[in-house]
């Protein structure tokens, strides 16, 4: 792991920080209080203090995700947010800041985050392990690691610069406690009209009207909203395509698969989808 990620991980039993230990081919990171953490082989860290609450998205969906991003359907999202980590990260964070991405998933938003940023390492954080073997491999300066955003975090307080949330939950307390004063977080929300050709026809979960007041709700009193920006796009897609997406996202927990691949093939191709996401800077609020 990469030392100047290294040095502002914490202990999430103690909260000490954390070295890296050894005994004979098996790797892990232990605190002077002895709490130990595995490596695993495919080189993520498992950062829990007790059980996940839940396996968090599956294998099958994962591969969905990585197949999905790899032909970049989505790379406007990790475009806005290279765009936005340039224009929000300034000196007053370190030489050397950290970029979290708090329900990182493959990796590949945070990746492109550290492209544009040469002088930053990155952390992705999430509870599902098959998405976490694929965000270790993300980036030559990421790590990855399993945690549970609704727990305290296993990160010092003011070590993070940059923190990502893309389709992900939010814990602002915790967001507020390890993000420097100086840094920002930047969160991905889906707009009213995203995906919304495929909402009816194949019968996916809608967008929650209130999706913005809830936002709001888990960060009020911990940030403040800085600016709000619209990205959107079109996509054709083919039917396999439309299924990849499908089953990268919480409708793969609620639709029966034969009746969404009869849904599917009934659709014109090339299949005509608007991806439309809102971009929003949080800034902490003064302690």
């Amino acid at each position: 792991m990469h030392a100047r990620i290294l040095d502002r991980l914490r202990c999430p039993v103690c909260g000490e920080p954390l070295a890296e230990a050894s005994a004979g081919t098996a790797r892990a990171l232990r605190c002077p209080r002895r709490h130990s953490f595995d490596v695993a082989r495919q080189g993520y860290v498992n950062l829990l203090a007790g059980r996940a609450p839940h396996a968090g998205d599956s294998p099958e969906m994962v591969a969905a995700r990585a197949d999905f991003l790899a032909a970049g359907h989505y790379d406007l999202i990790s475009a806005a947010l290279a765009d936005a980590a340039v224009a929000v990260i300034g000196p007053a964070v370190g030489a050397y800041p950290l970029v979290v991405d708090a329900g990182a998933g493959t990796g590949r938003h945070l990746a492109a985050v550290l492209a544009a940023l040469p002088d930053a390492v990155g952390l992705a954080l999430d509870v599902s392990k098959p998405a976490l073997r694929r965000a270790a491999r993300a980036h030559p300066r990421a790590a990855a690691a399993l945690a549970d955003t609704w727990q305290r975090l296993p990160l010092a307080d003011g070590a993070v610069a940059l923190l990502l949330n893309v389709f992900a939950p939010r814990n602002g307390a915790e967001f507020r406690r390890v993000l420097d004063p100086a840094g920002a977080l930047l969160v991905v929300t889906p707009d009213d009209d995203h995906l919304a050709e495929l909402v009816g026809p194949l019968g996916l979960l809608r967008v929650d009207p209130a999706k913005e007041d809830r936002v709001a709700g888990s960060l009020g009193g911990h940030f403040t909203r800085e600016s709000t920006s619209v990205h959107r796009r079109e996509l054709a897609l083919t039917g396999p395509e439309v299924a990849t997406l499908v089953g990268m996202g919480p409708s793969a927990w609620h639709t029966d698969p034969a009746g969404l691949a009869a849904r599917i093939a009934g659709l014109p191709e090339p299949v005509r989808v608007t991806v439309a996401v809102r971009l929003a800077v949080w800034r902490p609020v003064p302690r």
